[in-house]
């Protein structure tokens, strides 16, 4: 029962809202990492990704994207085939309104996965899979409770991964860039920035410190924009 603790923190917020139960279960609010090793942890985890080949391309694949883009479970497991936009010299991936150009080598695992897409439901289907990360159940993507168990077993706990790589974007870019590229609410991308009190005054310098920290430790994460 303890993983499924959130699943079913969520189900019960749900049943009460909607009337359906008198139980109550309090949502944990999570106010920004509470130390560096948050994000330290998070930049150790993205790099074992980017580098460990032995690891399942789609399994490293979703977890870049909730590490370095701060896609929930949920948001990963609906991207189909068609977000993906796999050109000779860059890949696209739309999360939001604008697509976000996927820096080497997270750019090729995208290609890869959308080439080998692997699940039960491709298995003698008459039609390709529309997603980008296939089910169990003809026609459906993975599940959000499927695809989180994947992503706590290579040491990540979305949630708190997502929360942390979000207050770490709201410090370096703009809440209406974050919102576009991201595919959250124009009010969510303020609130994080709020929280993180980013200060702009210095973005461009702090974009150009970052770029170039990423590129000496293995990873090139450029500006969504």
């Amino acid at each position: 029962m303890a993983t499924y603790r959130q699943t079913a923190g969520h189900f019960i917020r749900w049943a009460r809202t909607n009337k359906l139960t008198t139980v109550h279960i309090p949502a944990v609010r999570w106010n920004g990492p509470t130390q560096p090793l948050d994000d330290e942890q998070r930049w150790n985890v993205a790099r074992r990704l980017v580098h460990d080949d032995t690891l399942k391309p789609e399994d490293r694949l979703a977890g870049l994207l909730l590490l370095l883009y701060a896609q929930g479970a949920s948001a990963i497991s609906r991207l189909t085939i068609e977000d993906v936009e796999a050109g000779a010299q860059e890949v696209r991936l739309h999360l939001g309104n604008a697509p976000v150009q996927l820096p080497e080598p997270v750019a090729q695992l995208a290609r890869t996965v959308a080439a080998n897409r692997k699940g039960h439901a491709t298995i003698g289907a008459l039609a390709a899979s529309p997603w980008l990360f296939p089910g169990g159940q003809p026609g459906r993507p993975i599940s959000t409770t499927q695809l989180t168990h994947r992503l706590n077993q290579l040491g990540i706990r979305p949630n708190q991964a997502r929360s942390t790589a979000l207050f770490q974007l709201a410090t370096e870019i703009p809440a209406a860039i974050l919102a576009r590229t991201l595919g959250i609410h124009t009010d969510v991308a303020v609130a994080w920035q709020r929280l993180s009190a980013g200060d702009w005054t210095n973005y461009a310098a702090e974009i150009s410190q970052r770029a170039a920290r990423s590129h000496q430790q293995g990873i090139d994460v450029r500006d969504p924009r």
